[in-house]
């Protein structure tokens, strides 16, 4: 048995490490790479793992456990308050929609009312793992699709609740003479009973985390051993999916709800620290479970039927979520996302379609069915994505780009601001401190809105728009400071510059080194990593709380800058020989080490304390 346990466990994970880094290489995302390691890996394919699938899910469904209790976490009330009309608004007309839609066709299939409301409600869900993931990868998080895409998704999560109550009462009236007998531990009980015991299980979680696992944590924390602590963390995540196993209810909902009551805890950020390892590789694994567990004999006894009602679920999904868009006025191409990315069936519907075939409210070759369905929607996501990236963004612009006409723009000033997020708005009132204006251009409405009202003249738009920057005096003004988070936003707007704006100089915002190679090569001189200012002034800091003159240490500091702009503009020729780019930053490191040396050495204030070469070599790498 554990040598089972041990080679499934290589099998998952020796997969997962051949095919996502081929999948990402190939420009496809990390998601489908899993899926494509599951469905290689899996009983109907290769055959490495499991049997019929049944034992795949259940290994991994603990990656989705796990990240439900780290979104609940993040869920105190007072953000709750916040977004509460997107996701009251945006979540619930999603759900309602969809459910509708669906349920509909279910009658015009002439199933009974109860099967097709149940089965409705578990299509109207979509894959919270998925949709993060992609959003993350994305770089998508903090746009219009990010922001109502969580919505939808957190409403989803919370109604799974009253879903997973009433489906007990649908079994009052008959249904399909077909069904399959009842199981489960809910089975035995009538419907009134069970959804109590749906309730209870619900409102004694509530009551564990309320009053049970603080001071249990206050108590672990007292023995000061942080490997106790994550271990504390791990049983209570468990203990909750156990207890809510018990009675028939999914051990994701159990733990969403007591990240949910511990949001405001002293412990919320050491668990969020202790579990985030987990997260990402369990959430990894899960994915591959998906792959693994379509059932490709299903599949090719009934291909039409199935494909077809993928196809058919995930279309009209999407126009659900395309409509919703269109009323709260996200951009054509923001739009396409939010509505293609939330398009397929999520994982909580594996739990409501089991308890759905356990209660006889559907048939089980129908819930088999469905499940196939069910698997098979997740994998299209990333397809369906990677052609939106590939013909949506470069014919409808960047994915800030909106519908909403730009403002006309009076000012004309010799300096425009391109996007106004924290690292834009900081430039901006540093400026105008200092008696300098500028042109200020942003293309989230909602940012734009806020900042009017905080006393900041910026103008809706967006900045790739040529007759934008015409209209912003892109022609007369000297300098543009892109302030743009998005990289390839960046690209497009600096060779745009370029091509019809030469007078002006670019200063141009930077996540990275490796972002910052790009941009050189655009031949882009004035580049501002976003982290290389903050890390060195840490540094100096560090120095002066050490003993340093402060003189000494704020000299060395702009030294150490110098030399590693050097270094990059060195380094940028080499990168795409791996063996020659390691080899080239070595040497900068030892040169650069070198020179701070000799400056430290001539300089008479310096005194005699030695700089933490440590320190430097990992400024230099992550820089």
């Amino acid at each position: 048995m554990e040598g089972g346990f041990l080679l499934q466990s290589i099998i998952y994970l020796g997969a997962a490490v051949l095919c996502v880094p081929v999948a990402r290489k190939l420009g496809l995302g990390s998601v489908l790479g899993y899926l494509l390691a599951g469905i290689l890996i899996g009983p109907f394919v290769l055959g490495f793992v499991g049997e019929e699938g049944k034992d795949i899910m259940h290994f991994a469904e603990f990656g989705v456990v796990v990240m439900l209790f780290l979104i609940g976490l993040e869920l105190d009330p007072a953000k709750l308050w916040k977004l509460r009309t997107q996701i009251f608004g945006v979540g619930f007309a999603q759900v309602a929609g969809s459910t509708l839609l669906f349920f509909l066709a279910g009658i015009l299939l002439q199933y009974p009312w109860q099967s097709a409301l149940a089965v409705s409600l578990a299509l109207a869900m979509s894959s919270t793992a998925i949709v993060l993931q992609s959003l993350k990868e994305s770089g998508r998080l903090d746009s219009g699709a990010g922001r109502y895409g969580f919505a939808v998704l957190l409403f989803q999560d919370v109604s799974v609740i009253p879903i997973l109550a009433m489906l007990p009462l649908l079994i009052f009236l008959p249904v399909s003479g077909t069904a399959a007998p009842g199981h489960g531990f809910l089975a035995p009980y009538p419907g009134w009973l069970q959804t109590i015991m749906v309730l209870g299980a619900v409102s004694l979680v509530v009551a564990i985390g309320r009053f049970a696992i603080v001071p249990f944590l206050r108590f672990v924390a007292k023995a000061r051993l942080r490997e106790l602590f994550t271990a504390s963390a791990l049983l209570i995540v468990v203990a909750i999916a156990y207890t809510m196993e018990l009675v028939g209810l999914s051990p994701a909902l159990g733990t969403f709800l007591a990240g949910v009551i511990l949001a405001n805890s002293e412990f919320k950020h050491e668990l969020e620290s202790d579990l985030d390892p987990f997260k990402g590789l369990l959430l990894g694994l899960f994915f591959v479970a998906v792959g693994a567990s379509i059932n490709f004999h299903l599949l090719a006894e009934n291909p039409v039927t199935i494909l077809t009602l993928t196809l058919a679920i995930t279309m009209v999904k999407a126009s659900v979520m395309f409509g919703i868009g269109r009323v709260v006025r996200l951009s054509t191409e923001q739009n396409a996302f939010f509505a293609l990315s939330l398009s397929q069936i999520g994982e909580f519907a594996f739990v409501l379609l089991s308890l759905i075939g356990q209660l006889n409210i559907l048939s089980s070759a129908d819930t088999g069915v469905m499940m196939a369905v069910t698997a098979l929607s997740m994998t299209t996501t990333p397809l369906f994505l990677i052609v939106h990236d590939r013909f949506m963004v470069p014919r409808f612009g960047t994915p800030q780009k909106a519908d909403t006409p730009a403002d006309t723009i009076e000012d004309r000033n010799q300096v425009i601001i391109a996007g106004f997020s924290h690292f834009g708005s900081t430039i901006g009132r540093f400026l105008r401190a200092n008696g300098v204006q500028a042109t200020i251009l942003d293309n989230d409405s909602d940012r734009v809105e806020l900042l009017r009202k905080m006393g900041f003249k910026v103008y809706y738009g967006d900045a790739t728009r040529l007759d934008l920057l015409e209209s912003a005096g892109a022609e007369h003004a000297r300098i543009l400071v892109i302030a743009i988070d998005e990289p390839d936003t960046v690209f497009g707007l600096v060779q745009n510059v370029q091509r019809h704006f030469p007078n002006l100089v670019l200063m141009t915002r930077s996540r990275n080194r490796e972002y910052a190679y790009e941009l050189l090569d655009l031949g882009v001189e004035n580049i501002y990593r976003e982290h290389l200012d903050t890390s060195i002034r840490l540094g100096v800091d560090v120095l002066k709380k050490l003993g340093h003159r402060s003189y000494s240490a704020t000299r060395s500091g702009q030294k150490f800058r110098e030399y590693d702009e050097a270094a990059m503009r060195t380094l940028a020729s080499h990168r795409k020989d791996t063996k020659q780019y390691i080899m080239n930053v070595r040497q900068q490191i030892e040169l650069q080490e070198e020179l701070l040396r000799n400056d430290r050495i001539a300089d008479p204030t310096s005194g005699d304390h030695a700089w933490d070469s440590e320190f430097m070599r990992e400024t230099m790498t992550k820089g």
